[in-house]
């Protein structure tokens, strides 16, 4: 049987034409998918800056749906599930982008870094702490380090956290010898709370080396001489406050009252008070240096007079109702009311308040237990701020 040719060349046109019509329909199919994605996308968009996010997540869905390759719709639907507390949609997503074998470099980090904000914000804090960990070497470094030191702070692992505090440190990520003094003392404070107390003073010792300047190892050292039964030591401890912290002297006022009655060495402290006081009013100084001339044989009403003069320079209630619990008022039969109504009104002047947040308490903290905040407490009450 002979082939003919007549039928190759009448099929040729055929098949040309065929593939013609085939291509421009998966051209329009093509052309209809891309039309359709940006629209979902720039409608997510439009929800989005509406403040709308259940919409913009709907839309963001379907843009994904209609491009499934698309890692930064992925990052964008990802973040919009963690802002709004879904907390394990964000997980899948940006787990099903670290697992594409295409995932660029870049896009790998980003998404590893997300997974780890996924876990620290849904307070899986083991699970954060790994992915936080698979961020060393990479741009987002860092942050990731950043976090790791708030988990363990929150977690109060200070060995961990002086390890990562450490490795910031040196690798110029800023000064972290302040907070590195902290977890030493909060590590002293552990131990001293179990009656190691060599090895409390131990580490406040390395706090001091560590940050000269910080008023907290000074400040704890000088307690825990004091419950060891050591004025002399504790005394001792607090000149080197007033040296090295002033500011923070008012903290220790009590302590040093304390210290220096048990010693005889009033008139040694008076004298230091009554110069700082004179540097930087306090009520706290002022509160200690009634006490210490009250101890050395000063007559009580003249010993008093330093609220009248606080009151001259600054208007301060609590001075005020410290003074007035010793006087004699015209009408004396009303004096317990008006002291109480006094002492009622002067009671929150008293506390300290965070800078940070704004958190107060009626002690000082080194660390806001609101905001989580360092050295945020000023070392004044709210009155004088």
């Amino acid at each position: 049987m002979e082939f003919d040719l007549s039928w190759i060349l009448l099929g040729l046109p055929l098949a040309f034409g065929l593939g013609w019509l085939a291509s421009r329909y998966d051209l329009r199919q093509l052309r209809e998918e891309n039309r359709r994605a940006p629209k979902a996308y720039f409608k997510g968009l439009n929800y989005l800056l509406n403040e709308q996010q259940d919409q913009a997540i709907d839309a963001f869905i379907e843009a994904v749906q209609s491009d499934p390759d698309t890692t930064e719709l992925h990052f964008a639907l990802g973040n919009l599930f963690r802002r709004r507390g879904e907390y394990n949609r964000a997980v899948r997503v940006h787990e099903h982008l670290l697992a594409r074998a295409d995932l660029s470099r870049a896009d790998r980090d980003r998404a590893q870094h997300a997974l780890a904000l996924d876990f620290l914000k849904a307070g899986l804090l083991d699970r954060a702490e790994e992915a936080l960990r698979r961020l060393e070497g990479t741009p987002f470094e860092a942050q990731a380090r950043m976090a790791l030191l708030a988990i363990y702070e929150r977690s109060r692992d200070w060995p961990q956290a002086s390890e990562i505090a450490q490795r910031m440190q040196g690798a110029q990520q800023g000064d972290f010898s302040v907070r590195l003094a902290h977890y030493l003392c909060e590590q002293a404070q552990a131990q001293a709370a179990h009656g190691n107390l060599d090895a409390a003073c131990n580490l406040l010792a390395r706090a001091m080396q560590t940050a000269p300047q910080a008023p907290r190892p000074h400040v704890e050292l000088a307690r825990l001489h004091q419950r060891m039964g050591q004025p002399e030591a504790t005394l001792q401890a607090l000149r080197a406050l007033a040296q090295a912290a002033p500011a923070a002297l008012p903290l220790a006022a009590p302590l040093l009252v304390e210290a220096a009655s048990a010693t005889g060495q009033q008139q040694q402290a008076l004298q230091m008070l009554q110069q700082h006081y004179a540097d930087m009013a306090s009520l706290d100084l002022l509160d200690a240096i009634v006490a210490l001339e009250a101890a050395v044989g000063q007559d009580e009403a003249a010993s008093r007079q330093w609220y009248v003069r606080h009151l001259e320079s600054e208007p301060s209630l609590v001075a005020a109702t410290q003074w007035l619990a010793t006087e004699t008022l015209a009408h004396e039969q009303f004096h317990p009311q008006i002291q109480r109504a006094l002492e009622h009104a002067a009671r929150p002047l008293t506390r300290y308040r965070c800078a940070a947040c704004g958190f107060e308490a009626r002690q000082h903290f080194w660390q806001c237990p609101g905001c989580q905040s360092w050295d945020s407490y000023p070392a004044r009450r709210v009155e004088e701020l």
